[in-house]
């Protein structure tokens, strides 16, 4: 049995346990990531603490969570309820859908970023040519975090979509006929018998929603680079400028402690759910 786990234990010590314990080790030290380290005990987080830069990443990823945790959830439920009751669309709707997931990032956000928020290339500039007065979302300091998470909306919410799909055409036909006998519109079927149906699935994909909102990184970097004025700077972009802007590796890898401690939370979160369903099950 343990022969058979043997190479994926390996593979898992090797590339998640060896550089998370490394990272939590470099967070005590000061060091460059070229000489020597040098103890500092709690130094790193305590000057985290005091840079007002690491409160506004920190705050901006609380949003981008919450953003997360709304707008792509409800669009996704009500698009995959809408292709349950529509079986005829739903190959091609869910092909359309799912494609943003297919681009790659660096060039949905290189697309957004020229083709639609641009003043001068983009739709933002044809809008202003047409009488509108708009500015350049990513040019403001309040603004320009939202932005970036209209972007990840469009690249996430399909693929939500698609497996709350999977996740509702489990659901009894039988139970779904009744509920339509019994005088159930669609919105009292969505509420009384999809949501509850897909209650697991629901719940892991809110999770998981919540531990990838701490790590966001790739749009924000290719996008804005946490700017303008740190407007969108998030915990992932501080700690890559610290590591490799400031040669800082210990005041990033206190960052990274800190990413990493949210998502443990929502693990342990969801893993107390589980706990809680299985024991009330039997």
């Amino acid at each position: 049995m343990w022969l058979f786990a043997l190479p994926a234990l390996l593979i898992n010590i090797c590339i998640i346990l060896v550089p998370a314990v490394l990272t939590f080790t470099a967070a005590f030290f000061m060091w460059d990531g070229v000489g020597t380290p040098v103890w500092a005990g709690l130094a790193n987080f305590q000057n985290m603490v005091a840079d007002p830069v690491f409160w506004s990443a920190l705050t901006n990823n609380f949003i981008w969570t919450a953003i997360f945790l709304t707008v792509p959830v409800c669009l996704a439920l009500v698009m995959a309820a809408a292709l349950l009751m529509a079986p005829k669309a739903r190959i091609v709707v869910q092909s359309i859908i799912f494609l943003p997931r297919i681009i790659a990032v660096a060039v949905t956000g290189r697309i957004f970023q020229g083709m639609i928020f641009s003043p001068a290339t983009g739709i933002v500039a044809w809008l202003n040519e047409h009488g509108f007065s708009i500015s350049d979302p990513l040019a403001d300091p309040d603004r320009s975090l939202y932005a970036v998470a209209a972007v990840d909306i469009w690249h996430w919410w399909g693929f939500l979509a698609v497996v709350f799909l999977s996740a509702m055409r489990q659901i009894s036909v039988e139970q779904i006929e009744a509920a339509r006998l019994d005088g159930a519109g669609f919105l009292q079927l969505f509420r009384y018998v999809l949501i509850p149906g897909i209650r697991p699935t629901l719940t892991l994909m809110l999770i998981l929603t919540v531990i990838w909102s701490f790590q966001v990184f790739e749009f924000i970097f290719i996008v804005t680079r946490g700017g303008p004025a740190y407007g969108s700077e998030v915990l992932a972009t501080f700690a890559y400028r610290h590591a490799f802007f400031e040669g800082d590796v210990g005041q990033a890898a206190a960052a990274a402690c800190v990413m990493s401690l949210f998502g443990l939370c929502a693990t342990a979160v969801y893993l107390w759910l589980q706990i809680t369903d299985d024991a009330q099950s039997t």
